[in-house]
């Protein structure tokens, strides 16, 4: 064999082999995967949490789940032509969830740097929120310094971003982390509570219960409520996939029309919003 047979031989076998190593990378970056992997299951698994009305609402008789974050991704799974899968968890829990591949999206949360370390969120928000304040009655805040102090204990759910809005803004406060709404509300009434920190839509629908006032203190603090998923290989088609779906739905007013009926049917008062305030 001549030295160029000799050459062009092991550079083919070199071709082959850098072919072969590079295929399973190929595969693994298959933008669809995801999505695939979906379709291929059959469901959409998704979180739901109890004591999280409107947004999850659970019935007591049949334990079927309703709610506008329910009806937000069931339009996500009839586009991909699957079942939704409730999951029931909480707030704290997602993260967990989607390392162990218990859910494929969430929707209603808000950007959380540790659950960015295995979460990829969607820049979009589906809708903007604010954080508020909910108080005992007769004691609202106009402020968020009015809570800093060692004297108010302010109640929060635990591992959610009310945790972190309020470890930031009230480092001298008592922060007491529970592990979901209903114990926080349970706490407020006990008189155990100065506040427990809520996106400013759930605080509104919880005085219909006649619990507390609500209070969006000052510097108001909007809060993008966006959708996540599994940080993995494979899922930018995914991604590329709730983003467009996002987009659709607020710039054709399907979004804020779906939250404006489900607020009205439960008798929320969004008086309590500063004018020009577009969720």
């Amino acid at each position: 064999m001549s030295k160029f047979s000799s050459f062009f031989a092991a550079a083919a076998v070199g071709l082959s082999l850098l072919t072969a190593a590079a295929a399973p990378a190929v595969a693994d970056d298959d933008p669809s995967k995801v999505i695939n992997e979906i379709r291929e299951s059959g469901v959409l698994k998704i979180p739901v949490m109890t004591g999280e009305e409107p947004g999850y609402i659970k019935d007591k008789e049949t334990g079927e789940w309703s709610g506008f974050y329910v009806e937000f991704l069931s339009e996500v799974a009839e586009q991909l032509g699957v079942e939704i899968e409730p999951v029931e968890t909480t707030w704290g829990n997602l993260a967990a969830d989607f390392q162990s591949n218990k859910i494929d999206v969430a929707i209603g949360v808000n950007p959380n740097p540790k659950r960015g370390l295995v979460v990829d969120y969607l820049w979009e928000p589906i809708f903007t929120d604010a954080w508020a304040a909910l108080t005992p009655k007769g004691k609202p805040v106009a402020t968020w310094n009015e809570l800093n102090n060692p004297e108010k204990n302010v109640v929060v759910q635990k591992g959610s971003t009310m945790q972190i809005v309020a470890e930031a803004l009230l480092p001298k406060a008592t922060i007491t982390p529970v592990e979901d709404r209903g114990q926080a509300l349970m706490e407020l009434q006990a008189g155990r509570a100065d506040a427990v920190v809520l996106a400013v839509f759930d605080a509104l629908q919880i005085t219909n219960q006649d619990i507390g006032d609500v209070s969006l203190p000052e510097p108001i603090l909007r809060n993008p409520a966006t959708l996540a998923v599994a940080r993995k290989p494979g899922n930018a088609g995914f991604i590329n996939f709730l983003t467009n779906w996002v987009q659709q739905e607020r710039s054709l007013g399907l979004a804020q029309g779906k939250l404006a009926r489900a607020w009205e049917a439960r008798g929320i008062d969004l008086s309590i919003l500063p004018e020009g305030f577009s969720f």
